[in-house]
């Protein structure tokens, strides 16, 4: 399941983001990629614990935590602190997928990447390439999204960005963990989930959205990992 969530931040938010990542100290990526992925990786990331990473990813963190369909597509459990990359002058990442186990910051636990998301801070006029592109059923999903959107798709994707030939591509990056694992068991629940609201706005009969409801929760109690 591959998603878009047009405007997770707004304008003046990402006014104030891309003011501060602009004057922020960019690091080579390599130094935070795995032996395989360092091979096909190209860009500049800021430190996980730049206070520029601390700030803007907290403001990403209480955007997804008020936004609907994030909580009903993902079913979050858990997310890992919001990482930034910066892509120019032909920089690129091949394809690649990204780590399944994460160990948290600050914390001994560990994160299962089920879900990715990336939020874009550049608008696609600003830079030619850059396209994320992630390998689906479906055949290969090209994405290139006005700054303040977000995608999310399955943690399990091969993916890769183009490289960007002119201008400057900010973004940012992390991964959840959900309630529920499989990708294809979050889509049926977010479909279901997606019927009885629209059921409940245009006032339909109480007795089906009642007994759909008992049916989501009740497929929720039995593919969920708490």
């Amino acid at each position: 399941m591959l998603i878009t969530l047009p405007d997770l931040l707004d304008h003046e938010q990402v006014r104030a983001c891309r003011q501060a990542l602009e004057s922020a100290s960019w690091t080579d990526g390599r130094r935070t990629a795995g032996h395989v992925a360092a091979r096909v990786k190209a860009n500049h990331q800021l430190a996980t614990d730049d206070p520029v990473a601390l700030q803007i990813g907290t403001r990403i963190r209480q955007a997804l935590s008020a936004h609907p369909v994030f909580q009903s597509a993902v079913l979050p459990v858990r997310i890992l602190p919001p990482r930034f990359n910066r892509y120019a002058g032909g920089e690129h990442y091949g394809l690649h997928i990204d780590n399944a186990i994460f160990r948290l910051p600050d914390d001994p636990g560990l994160i299962r990447c089920d879900v990715s998301t990336t939020v874009f801070f550049s608008d696609p006029e600003e830079y030619e390439g850059g396209e994320l592109i992630v390998q689906d059923t479906y055949g290969d999903q090209r994405i290139k999204l006005p700054a303040g959107h977000a995608v999310v798709y399955p943690g399990t994707s091969l993916h890769r960005v183009t490289p960007v030939t002119r201008g400057v591509r900010y973004g940012s990056f992390f991964w959840t963990q959900s309630l529920v694992r499989d990708d294809s068991r979050r889509n049926l629940l977010l479909q279901q989930d997606v019927a009885i609201q629209r059921l409940i706005q245009s006032q339909g009969d109480q007795a089906a959205i009642d007994a759909l409801t008992g049916v989501y929760h009740n497929l929720l109690r039995l593919w969920s990992e708490i």
